[in-house]
């Protein structure tokens, strides 16, 4: 945890029996501390194997909301019982430094919760300044389901993980699904690439996901050729999204509680980003909606993400981020009584 405006941290490393469960790989979170509320220092973890029994990692930690100021650290340690024991080696770099600005250093304890892949942690940091303690929470994204399927064969894909984005390739420009499942049918060995939303930073990474499918492809019966019919020329395209006045995108919504887009909204969000895409000059607002559960001030947080994970999705897809400005109105615009999940909504519109 840090101190003054920043944070000052541990990670992670560990050694401990083969039969142990391995903890190397990209942990990311969040560092938090009770007598500093609403500041939060987002952080992405790297652990690998290092001589003997121990491992090294480096833990990239940045100010929440500032992600010029941050910091590189080296850390190690020992498997525990229950998680890791981490201590600070030495910081590897540091940016946004100022005479007013500090990072603590010390140890921290970590609890591991192997269902969820989450690394649970209280820091105790060296006497500087008021540094002295801090929580920490982070977690892995690994698969939980089976690691080969049956060629053309649907299966359901699980992995651990907060808010999950998958990923049809490395550069993350192909999304294809949210959350911590995916069904889908694969007919050759396929790699997924998925990242985490949760406490998102500048050094975030793709976790690839390699699914083996074995044995041929089931034959497909000839198809028989369907008796003619008249096309009805009127619906041969679906209406445009884009409009002067604010629009409600189709099924573009989202799971209680979180800024996570569903599957079924994301052939609505590629027709969006398709007439995007065919008029280069138009801009684009996007304002998010929740409904009335919870407190109002959550609301209104969660609705600006949720605007802004309409926007990732978009620039994701090829549309130019300036082109596109979001905002949020919480639960303050209901359109159906309260609960009604489709007030999770986002709505689309038009700027000069």
């Amino acid at each position: 945890m840090k101190r003054s405006f920043w944070y000052g941290m541990v990670v992670l490393l560990l050694s401990g029996s083969v039969q142990a469960q391995s903890l190397t790989g990209v942990w990311q979170g969040v560092e938090t501390d009770t007598n500093e509320p609403g500041i939060n220092w987002p952080a992405v973890l790297r652990v690998q194997k290092s001589k003997g029994n121990s491992l090294i990692g480096v833990l990239y930690q940045e100010l929440g909301g500032q992600p010029g100021i941050s910091a590189t650290f080296q850390v190690q340690g020992t498997r525990t019982a229950g998680g890791l024991q981490l201590e600070h080696v030495q910081k590897l770099n540091e940016t946004g430094r100022s005479p007013f600005t500090y990072w603590c250093e010390g140890a921290i304890t970590f609890t591991y919760d192997p269902n969820l892949e989450k690394l649970t942690g209280r820091a105790t940091y060296r006497p500087q300044g008021d540094c002295d303690v801090g929580t920490f929470t982070f977690y892995r994204v690994k698969l939980k389901s089976a690691a080969t399927v049956a060629a053309g064969a649907e299966a359901t894909h699980r992995v651990s993980g907060r808010n999950v984005l998958w990923y049809a390739d490395a550069a993350l420009t192909q999304p294809v699904a949210t959350g911590n499942t995916y069904r889908t049918t694969l007919t050759k060995t396929t790699t997924f690439y998925l990242t985490q939303s949760y406490y998102p930073t500048r050094q975030n990474a793709a976790v690839p996901i390699t699914i083996q499918v074995t044995g041929a492809k089931p034959a497909t019966p000839e198809p028989i050729a369907p008796a003619p019919v008249e096309l009805d020329t009127a619906r041969t395209a679906p209406a445009p999204l884009l409009a002067p006045a604010p629009v409600v995108l189709p099924k573009v919504l989202f799971k209680l509680g979180t800024a996570e887009l569903l599957p079924d909204g994301f052939p609505a969000l590629n027709q969006l980003a398709t007439e995007l895409k065919a008029r280069p000059t138009l801009k684009l607002r996007v304002a998010g909606h929740t409904d009335k559960i919870g407190e109002p001030q959550k609301n209104q947080t969660l609705s600006e993400q949720r605007a802004e994970a309409v926007k990732t999705y978009l620039v994701k897809a090829g549309v130019a981020a300036e082109r596109i400005s979001t905002m949020g109105y919480g639960d303050t615009q209901p359109l159906y009584p309260s609960p009604d999940a489709r007030n999770r909504r986002v709505e689309v519109a038009e700027v000069e």
